[in-house]
């Protein structure tokens, strides 16, 4: 295990700088449509963390495309758009059914519970999930 870690340590490295990048735009993002004073989504955490999550999408295809795996064929914008759009749907749901389970299950309500849970704990289950898709399904090796 130790081994595989350290032969991926350079495109973990690009992963999860690219991911940190579009985690400050989604978390960034979440928060000022939900939780600043006036919020626009104040009384609509879930759709805050779907526009949020979408946004954040767009910057992590791009930064994973032109950056973390550069080097992999293109194999059709169509196909690597469509893919890389449904993993990251699926991993998107992680951050909405932690936060919903949060908020609706166990009924915490603030700013700190509802980042925890879909920025925290759901970005976690996601990104295992997103990591092994893109290396394995979107961005294939030669």
């Amino acid at each position: 295990m130790i081994k595989l870690i350290y032969s991926l340590r350079h495109e973990l490295g690009k992963f999860f700088s690219v991911g940190a990048i579009a985690y400050v735009v989604g978390v960034g993002g979440f928060n000022l449509l939900v939780h600043v004073d006036n919020a626009p989504l104040s009384n609509k955490p879930l759709t805050g963390s779907i526009i949020s999550g979408i946004i954040s999408i767009l910057v992590a295809y791009a930064g994973n495309r032109n950056w973390t795996w550069k080097d992999r064929q293109r194999t059709g914008a169509k196909r690597e758009v469509t893919l890389f759009f449904i993993i990251n749907g699926i991993a998107l749901v992680f951050n909405v059914i932690c936060l919903a389970i949060s908020r609706y299950v166990l009924g915490f309500d603030s700013a700190l519970a509802d980042n925890i849970a879909a920025n925290i704990i759901g970005v976690g289950f996601g990104t295992l999930f997103r990591f092994w898709s893109y290396r394995t399904i979107v961005f294939k090796r030669h």
